[in-house]
């Protein structure tokens, strides 16, 4: 039911909206994220099992329940028996469908950032959360901004004012108990509910959440084994459904996987959003049943990219979490190149090209370092965003040994790397796209330029 946009209605409404009014819900975290084709969609999360109402330029609106709250059974994990515990959710996971013609939303006291017609500034985030993890004995301290910091990045790129934020994957890394002794960690949630995700991603993200609409790509850490369960709650962009909800793992086989979609920016460009949480590193072989499945749902996938990146007149902007064509330190004089499982299908859909030829970019996380790279082959232009607040990886080497390549064929031109902490902003241009690599307090580590397949950077080799 609609109201009249009557100012003394409109005050009333907006105050049984309140999280603080009496028996209203109290919303924890709201925030917008784009679907496919660009569609808006308003998201929040409400303790309790009632969705809050939302206004819409003026108008009182009814959210509808995504997954409502409970304690989900334990399940199987990527960890051991010391990092099992049943997933608890007391909250419910509340959505709305927004017009393309609203002009102003808000979701009690959280006023929504809309979408803008012609994005002209893109902030880049990946591999954001705090890593507790007993398998590796990696304890990063939660509770220090200097060692943990997205939140003191998020806080930074907002105050850019984006008009579209893209993370790259890896938004939770609490996956174990912070060992008795350990400072930095104590009494930090961990396991796989919200009180983690809450911790990992939504308190810290949250002056990003409201700077601008996000675009979102799953990590390996939102795989089904881990938090796959709040991926699908709170972040994936697709109706919810028992059957792609990662509770029961015998639907694994499916809710690893994901279709990929095009989120439009502006009427000339385009982000393909492609799933590879499920990537493994060894190459795939369709001829061995082991790996039959994977590798004829991953073709499938990147024949879907090959379809949306033919779109005549559009640049596209290739965003998954693993690598293709970058680089990956494995010693202090040896790197290893892209994911050899990814790189193994698309060589089928492809051939040596790896990618369609309209995708002019590919943006990716998963190592935990900033790279541009130019190729002198006819590949595109690749950034790394990995290094949003989970431990960075070691440098590269500087310089790169001869020879060093992501992928057969396949050779580089110019890289320009850093192991610092960071974000990038990306600022459309009259023949392309400005792309500025940030260290976390917001100082420049380089300037680059992105024009059709090329990007050329203002410094080369390691950046401190």
């Amino acid at each position: 039911m609609l109201f009249p946009r009557s100012p003394l209605l409109a005050c009333l409404t907006l105050l049984m909206l309140s999280p603080r009014a009496h028996g209203a819900p109290d919303v924890q975290a709201a925030w917008v994220v784009l679907g496919d084709n660009g569609q808006a969609i308003a998201r929040a999360v409400a303790a309790g099992a009632e969705c809050p109402g939302m206004l819409i330029d003026g108008a009182a609106v009814a959210m509808t329940l995504r997954a409502e709250a409970g304690t989900v059974p334990q399940r199987p994990t990527a960890g051991g028996p010391a990092d099992a515990k049943p997933s608890a959710f007391p909250v419910a996971s509340c959505e709305h469908l927004l017009p393309p013609t609203a002009q102003k939303a808000s979701v009690g006291h959280f006023s929504l950032p809309l979408p803008r017609a012609q994005p002209q500034r893109i902030v880049v985030v990946g591999d954001s959360g705090c890593r507790m993890k007993q398998a590796e004995n990696a304890w990063q301290d939660c509770s220090d901004g200097k060692a943990w910091p997205f939140a003191q990045i998020a806080r930074v790129a907002a105050g850019f004012k984006p008009d579209l934020v893209l993370h790259v994957g890896d938004y939770h890394y609490r996956e174990s108990p912070c060992p008795e002794g350990m400072a930095g960690c104590r009494q930090s949630p961990w396991g796989y509910g919200w009180d983690a995700w809450q911790a990992d991603f939504f308190v810290p993200a949250a002056p990003l959440l409201a700077a601008a609409p996000w675009v979102m790509a799953r990590g390996n850490h939102e795989e089904c084994a881990r938090a796959g369960q709040g991926w699908f709650r709170f972040l994936d962009v697709r109706p919810y459904e028992a059957a792609r909800s990662c509770n029961d793992p015998a639907n694994d086989a499916d809710a690893n996987y994901s279709q990929p979609y095009a989120v439009p920016v502006g009427s000339d460009a385009q982000i393909i959003v492609f799933d590879s949480a499920k990537a493994g590193k060894a190459p795939l072989d369709p001829a061995n049943p082991g790996d039959a499945a994977v590798f004829a749902k991953y073709r499938a996938q990147f024949q879907e990219v090959g379809r949306l990146a033919a779109r005549p007149g559009v640049m596209s902007m290739f965003a998954d979490h693993h690598p293709i064509l970058g680089l990956t330190p494995r010693t202090a004089d040896s790197v290893f190149g892209g994911n050899r499982a990814l790189l193994s299908v698309m060589k089928t859909v492809n051939g040596g090209a790896y990618f369609p030829p309209g995708v002019a970019v590919a943006l990716h996380g998963h190592t935990h370092l900033f790279e541009a790279i130019d190729f002198a082959s006819d590949h595109p232009a690749t950034f790394l965003s990995g290094n949003s607040g989970d431990n960075v990886d070691r440098s590269l080497p500087d310089p790169l040994p001869a020879g060093s390549s992501p992928a057969a064929g396949v050779t580089i031109d110019r890289i320009t790397h850093s192991n610092s902490f960071g974000f990038l902003v990306m600022d459309r241009g009259l023949q392309g796209w400005t792309v500025k690599a940030y260290r976390r307090d917001g100082s420049v580590m380089t300037t680059c330029l992105l024009e059709q397949r090329k990007v050329s950077c203002d410094r080369t080799g390691f950046v401190q």
